[in-house]
């Protein structure tokens, strides 16, 4: 990565963002809401006329989940098969949602599919992220029984990125579920080994392993909220930093 100083007003150079499939379908129990994908399309929009790197990695759950195909019955690396396709519908309709907004993105997918994105090369991944193009990253690591939490950490670590941002439908990392628990505490930062020994779910066991041996920080914050991203990527509002600091737990709020 080249050594320019950090974007105006950020503190990062180059990022990666991780958000659920289930993000991209609003208030439906299934699929794609354009509505929904416009919006957080301009949430990164922000983030790039920071001067900020992106790229981004998008689950498959609100198309096809392989665990869930696994467990009706269906061979699971068949199923895994048909939740990475689902990452790229969805990579496909937020790099039409991107380019409508006039930022220049490219889905980059682990599986070869040449007539609809292009395959991973880091090298050339690399490339366009210099050369301030979005990249989503499909199809997760193109095998089965990795999930795309682990698929981002991957993809994180080879870009170089400084930070993965988690965006979820909370606003941080908790002790417990805070819609159902009023009295669930918050954490402004926490470490890797705590999360895992706490089982919080912040991403699964092997992201955050792999986060941990190459220290690079897991930023968790509320998708929901209109600003969020960029202002997270600033250092304003509120969120979780997960990193090999020890926890700093507060009341919440």
């Amino acid at each position: 990565m080249a050594d320019a100083p950090p974007a105006s007003g950020s503190q990062f150079r180059r990022v990666l963002l991780k958000i659920s499939g289930e993000a991209l379908m609003g208030d439906q129990g299934y699929g794609l809401h354009p509505p929904t994908v416009e919006r957080i399309a301009n949430e990164v929009k922000k983030v790039h006329d920071l001067g900020v790197e992106i790229c981004m990695v998008i689950g498959g759950g609100n198309i096809f989940r392989g665990l869930q195909g696994s467990a009706q019955g269906m061979e699971r690396t068949t199923a895994d098969y048909m939740g990475m396709l689902a990452t790229v519908m969805n990579a496909l309709a937020m790099q039409a949602a991107l380019e409508a907004l006039g930022v220049f993105t490219r889905t980059i997918s682990a599986i070869p599919m040449d007539q609809v994105c292009e395959p991973y090369i880091r090298r050339r991944a690399v490339r366009h992220l210099e050369k301030k193009r979005v990249c989503i990253f499909a199809a997760g690591t193109g095998n089965p029984y990795f999930t795309t939490d682990t698929a981002a950490t991957l993809r994180a670590n080879e870009m170089k990125c400084e930070a993965i941002f988690k965006g979820t439908q909370v606003d941080g990392v908790y002790d417990s579920d805070p819609k159902t628990n009023p009295d669930a505490k918050f954490f402004s930062r926490i470490s890797y080994d705590e999360v895992l020994t706490r089982n919080l779910r912040v991403m699964d066991a092997s992201a955050i392993a792999l986060a941990r041996e190459n220290s690079l920080p897991i930023i968790v914050f509320s998708l929901n909220a209109p600003g969020g991203l960029a202002g997270v990527v600033q250092g304003e509002g509120k969120f979780t930093t997960v990193s090999t600091l020890a926890s700093d737990q507060k009341g919440a709020a």
